[in-house]
């Protein structure tokens, strides 16, 4: 099949890049000339595990091509996906639908034959039947242009293996029209289908709200443990324990049970306070009240990783040197959006410590947030001289590090495990003093 995707960021050059190894005829579309100068040679202008390889493959077939032009789109294919990026509105919680609004008003207009657009993004729930009116006041084919919205349930770092193997596929479908938006999404994803993905198809509304109430609750695990962990501080428990205990119970699971330093990224945040505006709007607040205490948790477990680090270097960080390990707001990624390692590092950069920091992937990225930070070109050189290690991302390469000999390199021994990725005893018994949230106090 021929499709199109407008909007090559990182949802949309993914799902492009994967529609076209899956057979088909992919032209991503986008309104920066530099971005798609870029994705035409096969250059991926963000880090994604496996992206770089699989795009290369396709372009180099003829199967994924680019531009800027959305006549030439219009041309290309009758079936476009939207994938462009839903921030959060600046100085508010509702999302900004500017980029998508965009998209829609430029692409309505040119559409004189049958059409079916598809959206990918992540929107507020109302936000497909308020397209698709809009949408089909400005496209001269009117009536004959149908509206789908197919979420995606990408994790960054996974967005590869999420795509081309995920575990379920959403089609909501405007009712009362001709059925031609569900038989070309079945052809698409026609492989997946045949590799029994289960396929869901239910109405605009509740695929909307699939992808904004699967983070909701995702958020909400994640910041459940880092409450519980706040109270086996004081209690002597130890919340690392305790999470596998409550992981074994098969109603409750072990994954985003691990406490520490919270989510970030430009998707959990935005997307659970773009659902608490919503719910608002539609007279629905308090059902989601919950949510704000989720955020708050969430943010409050940065000042308490700079309290931590206040406490390691006897009260205050004032002239300390510090190594941050990380930057990205998760491992396999190059994200900084709403990164809990940028923040605490510049924290303490601002309370007076001198910090060094470094990420595998995320360091061009980081001096764009933080260009007074120090940034070093490998771990032990972050690390030189410092009076405490903070381990902030998870990379699996700060999980190997030799403590013995990164012993040879610190001032003192002091490691502050924010993501509970370390083995405590193998630290310990290097001579290294461990530190993480959700600890007893007196083992502090």
């Amino acid at each position: 099949m021929r499709c199109t995707v407008f909007g090559t960021g990182y949802l949309g050059a993914t799902h492009a890049a994967c529609m076209a190894e899956l057979g088909h005829e992919v032209m991503g579309v986008d309104v920066d000339p530099s971005k798609i100068s870029k994705l035409e040679v096969g250059e991926v202008p963000f880090y994604e595990p496996g992206l770089q390889d699989m795009l290369q493959r396709n372009v180099d077939s003829g199967r994924l091509s680019f531009s800027t032009s959305y006549e030439e789109a219009v041309g290309f294919a009758d079936l476009h996906f939207i994938a462009v990026g839903t921030p959060q509105r600046r100085g508010e919680y509702a999302a900004d639908l500017t980029q998508l609004l965009s998209v829609v008003d430029r692409l309505a207009p040119l559409l004189t034959e049958p059409a079916v657009l598809v959206g990918k993004s992540t929107v507020p729930v109302g936000t497909a039947e308020m397209i698709a009116e809009r949408a089909r006041k400005l496209a001269p084919v009117g009536g004959a242009l149908e509206i789908a919205w197919s979420p995606e349930f990408l994790r960054e770092g996974f967005a590869v293996q999420d795509t081309l193997t995920p575990d379920r596929l959403v089609i909501g479908l405007a009712s009362g029209l001709s059925g031609r938006a569900e038989d070309l999404l079945r052809k698409v994803y026609q492989k997946l289908i045949d590799e029994e993905v289960p396929i869901i198809i239910t109405d605009l509304a509740t695929a909307e709200l699939s992808k904004s109430a699967a983070n909701a609750f995702l958020a909400t695990k994640i910041s459940f443990i880092n409450a519980i962990s706040e109270i086996c501080e004081p209690a002597g428990a130890n919340v690392s324990d305790l999470a596998n205990i409550l992981g074994l119970d098969p109603r409750i699971g072990r994954s985003f049970l691990t406490s520490g330093l919270g989510f970030g990224g430009g998707c959990l945040p935005k997307d659970i306070r773009a659902l608490m505006a919503r719910a608002g709007e539609l007279g629905a607040s308090e059902a989601l009240h919950s949510l704000r205490e989720v955020d708050s948790i969430n943010m409050r477990r940065r000042t308490k990783m700079v309290e931590l680090a206040r406490h390691a270097c006897g009260g205050s960080v004032l002239g300390a040197r510090l190594a941050v390990l990380g930057a990205a707001f998760k491992a396999r990624s190059d994200d900084v959006r709403d990164s809990p390692a940028l923040s605490v590092a510049g924290q303490l950069q601002l309370e007076g410590a001198a910090v060094s920091i470094f990420d595998p992937q995320a360091m061009d990225n980081a001096r764009r947030v933080f260009p007074t930070l120090n940034y070093a070109t490998n771990s032990f050189e972050a690390c030189e001289r410092a009076d405490a290690v903070l381990v902030l991302t998870e990379w699996s390469e700060f999980k190997d590090l030799d403590p013995s000999e990164l012993a040879t390199t610190v001032r003192s021994r002091v490691v502050l495990d924010g993501r509970q990725c370390l083995e405590q005893a193998r630290w310990e018994d290097a001579g290294w003093r461990y530190l993480a949230m959700g600890l007893p106090t007196i083992n502090r």
